[in-house]
This record gives C-alpha cells, sequence and structure tokens, in this order.
C-alpha cells in the first residue's frame, strides 16, 4: 500500500507532536540530603517501632478508646481536613484533564431583519450546528507539571490528614489521663480535709482540756481552711478539663465518663523506637512537609516552562445555513493551530522563575525544619520514657515514707511527745507526696503518649 505525500506530512506532524509532548523540561524533584543520625536509641537499633502499633493496642482503656473513636468521626478539624481532601482531589482531576483534547458542541440561531429605508425588509438569519475540538499540546511540560503539584498538594493534604489524627488521639489521650488524675487528686485532698476536720476536733478537747495552748487550736482551723480552698479550685480544673474533651469530640459540653487511677502503670524495659530513616516515612508531618517541597518544585517547572511558547491546536466541523432546513446540507470545517511566544514582558516571567526558586528555596529549608523538630520531638520522647520510671520509684518512697512519718507523728502528738506544728508537718508532707505519686503515675501514661506520637503513631496506610 502506497501513501500519499500529504499523509506522510501529516504522520510526521503527528509524531513530532507526539514526540515534543513528551518531554518535560526542568529539574525534578530529589528529597535532599539530610545526613540523619544513626540510630534514635542508644538502647535500640532494631527496625520495628512502636509507632508502628494500632492506637486500640496501646490505649487499652475501652472508655478512652470510645472518646478517640467519637473524635476522629464528629471533631470539626477533622471534618474541616476531609472536606480539604475532596476539594484537592477534584483540583488534581482538573489538571489532568487540562493535559486532554477539549470537546465542544456550539449551537446558534439567529434571525435577523434589517430596513435601510423605504420599507424594504431584508432577511439575514443564521444557522449553526458545530462540533469543536481544542487541545494544548504540552511541547515542554508545563501542563505535566501542574499535573505534579496538584498531586502533591492532594497527597500533602492527606497527610495532613493523617497528621490531624495523630496529634487528636495523642491530645485526647493526654487530656483523659489528666483528668482521671485529677479525680485522683480531688479524692485525696477530700480525704484530708476529713482527716483534718478530725484533728480539728481532736485540737478542740486537747485545748478544752488544757493539754495544749490556743495556739495549736487556731492552727488546726487555719489548716482545715487552706486544705479545703483546693476543693473548688480542683473541681474548677475537673470541669474546664471535661468542657475540652467534649470539644475534641465534636460535642457540646457535658459530663465525661472516665476510669480511676490505676496504682501504677507497668513499662518494659525498653521499647523499639525505630531506625532515624523510619521516622521520615512515618511521620506524617513530615511526609506533607514533603509534598510541600514537591509543589514548591512544580512551581519552578510551570515557571521555567512559561518561557517557552505554547501550541494549541483547534479544530470544528459542522454545518452553517442562512435557512434551517439546509443546515445539515451545508458542511463546515476548520483546522488552526495557535503558537503563542512570549516576545517582550519587562522582565515578568523570569521574575515569576526567580520568585518560585526563592520559594522553593523557602519550603526546603522548611521541610529540614520539619524533620529537626521531628527528632527533637522523638528524642525527648525518649529521654522521658527513660527516666519516668525513675521518677515514679522515687516519689513512691517518698509516699510512703511520708506516710509512716505521719503514723509516727500522730501517735507522738496524742502522747505529748511533739507539738502540733510537728503533726501539721507531716499532714502536710504527706498531702504533698500523695499528690505528688498521683502525678508521677499521670505522666508515666502521659510519656507513653508522648512518645507513640513523636514515633508517628496513631493511624495505618
Amino acid at each position: 500500500m502506497k501513501y500519499s505525500k500529504t499523509t506522510y506530512r501529516l504522520l510526521t506532524v503527528a509524531l513530532a507532536t507526539f514526540l515534543l509532548g513528551s518531554c518535560q523540561l526542568g529539574k525534578h524533584y530529589t528529597r535532599p540530603d539530610l545526613k540523619l543520625p544513626e540510630t534514635l536509641d542508644s538502647l535500640s537499633v532494631d527496625t520495628a517501632s512502636i509507632g508502628d502499633y494500632a492506637w486500640e493496642e496501646l490505649y487499652t482503656d475501652t472508655t478512652l478508646q470510645a472518646l478517640i473513636r467519637k473524635t476522629l468521626t464528629y471533631n470539626k478539624d477533622m471534618l474541616i481536613a476531609a472536606a480539604r481532601v475532596k476539594e484537592l482531589a477534584a483540583s488534581k482531576r482538573i489538571q489532568v484533564a487540562n493535559m486532554l483534547p477539549q470537546v465542544g458542541l456550539r449551537v446558534y440561531a439567529e434571525r435577523e431583519r434589517e430596513n435601510y429605508g423605504g420599507n424594504h425588509y431584508s432577511m439575514d438569519d443564521e444557522f449553526d450546528l458545530k462540533g469543536t475540538v481544542s487541545w494544548e499540546i504540552d511541547l515542554w511540560g508545563k501542563l505535566r507539571w501542574a499535573k505534579d503539584k496538584s498531586v502533591a498538594e492532594f497527597l500533602g493534604s492527606i497527610e495532613n490528614q493523617r497528621a490531624l489524627k495523630m496529634s487528636l488521639i495523642a491530645e485526647v489521650a493526654q487530656s483523659y489521663f489528666e483528668l482521671v488524675a485529677l479525680d485522683n487528686e480531688l479524692s485525696i485532698v477530700k480525704q484530708t480535709v476529713d482527716a483534718r476536720r478530725e484533728s480539728l476536733h481532736l485540737a478542740r478537747i486537747r485545748y478544752e482540756g488544757g493539754l495544749t495552748s490556743e495556739t495549736a487550736f487556731r492552727q488546726a482551723q487555719v489548716e482545715l481552711a487552706r486544705t479545703a480552698t483546693l476543693v473548688p479550685d480542683l473541681e474548677r480544673q475537673i470541669t474546664l478539663k471535661e468542657n475540652e474533651i467534649a470539644f475534641l469530640t465534636g460535642e457540646y459540653p457535658h459530663h465525661i465518663n472516665r476510669s480511676v487511677l490505676p496504682e501504677d502503670v507497668m513499662f518494659p524495659v525498653s521499647l523499639p523506637v525505630g531506625l532515624p530513616s523510619s521516622l521520615l516515612e512515618r511521620r506524617p508531618d513530615v511526609r506533607q512537609a514533603e509534598q510541600a517541597l514537591i509543589a514548591a518544585n512544580a512551581d519552578v517547572g510551570i515557571a521555567f516552562t512559561s518561557l517557552f511558547p505554547s501550541l494549541t491546536l483547534n479544530a470544528s466541523y459542522g454545518g452553517e445555513s442562512d435557512l434551517l432546513s439546509e443546515l445539515l446540507k451545508s458542511p463546515w470545517h476548520l483546522l488552526s493551530a495557535n503558537l503563542l511566544q512570549p516576545v517582550f514582558t519587562w522582565g515578568k516571567n523570569r521574575a515569576r522563575l526567580k520568585a518560585q526558586k526563592a520559594a522553593l528555596e523557602g519550603a526546603t529549608h522548611q521541610y529540614e525544619k520539619v524533620v529537626l523538630n521531628a527528632f527533637k520531638e522523638a528524642y525527648n520522647a525518649i529521654a522521658e520514657f527513660n527516666k519516668i520510671k525513675e521518677i515514679y520509684e522515687t516519689r513512691l518512697r517518698l509516699e510512703q515514707s511520708s506516710k509512716s512519718a505521719l503514723d509516727l507523728a500522730q501517735l507522738q502528738y496524742m502522747n505529748g511527745v511533739i507539738a502540733y506544728m510537728d503533726l501539721l508537718d507531716a499532714q502536710r508532707g504527706y498531702l504533698e507526696a500523695q499528690i505528688s505519686l498521683s502525678n508521677a503515675i499521670r505522666d508515666k501514661q502521659i510519656t507513653m503518649v508522648h512518645l507513640y506520637k513523636a514515633l508517628g503513631g496513631g493511624w495505618k496506610e
């Protein structure tokens, strides 16, 4: 079979257009060299990490699990982030569609009557039915850079949603543990108030019996009043913490159900934290920052390819007639190509390229900053985890010693061996030791929350 010269020319033009459309000028993205440390924890170099666990495995309290699920479903920030993902998914589809031919249909009808004097009307009707095709050939890759940018922004929105989920899980868990600790502290204070009332009653009996001075009796009154002032303040903090949790779950303020504070939180000797490189892959805030860097690199590509001419092919086919009955009998077609070349724009396009390169430099530094912050949080959380057990044990010994000292002081005071002020000192020391131990248990739970979040736990691929 022989082909005409015209056919060869058309094939040549089509092949050249395809080859030109396959190139994408500009520097493609490569991840910056971050020179990561070799390990996250000197005690472990295992590739496994606690961040790989599902949050249900870490937070076994069913009440807390219910609060987290409710937060992930109804929290307003989560709903906003989900809407943002949908928005950028649609924007991504727009950029993909821009790379394809645009097909349209034009239906036009016009009835015109002209009269230039003398009462002589003339008709000048027009009827059009045309199909149109317009296609911008991506000669230098500008449209592909725009598509790459939209994809990066879409993926960044997904990472933002994951980062928000990770943060909300940590925030709800921490607030819950703080609320339970406040309940325990309030219980300790109320028990101490009851003990102070008994001490006041005893001081009154001893004062009225002439065994002690009025000073000891008045001091017992002061101590009871001082301890009682702690109750409303703790109740206020509990209400505020309940309101905070209700807000996180997307609800109006109400009572929050919770369990009681455990006597202790058992930790294993060490926990796997994984390797530094895995931290970059696991933490969604780092992944989001990298997607922003990819989008900034695509912006540079768009600005660079905008310096070159763009080619748009247009084709129309249909019918055109001054009589509607003759419309389909009057074929009409048009083929055209538009070549737009920036000739002289007073340096606007080059300035845009410089601006995007500067924006890329800033995005690079922002990415490096996010990575540094991720490692700072991970190292801080590991340091807390390694020390919190020692802190708890010292406070437990303090609480036990204070209890023994208080029991001895009460016995000595009853036998008149020590003064009432000495008994008060023992009572105050025991109250502080009890609250300190309660806070240590709370801090052990919160330390695990911080470590889990720092290692990127709380979501799955």
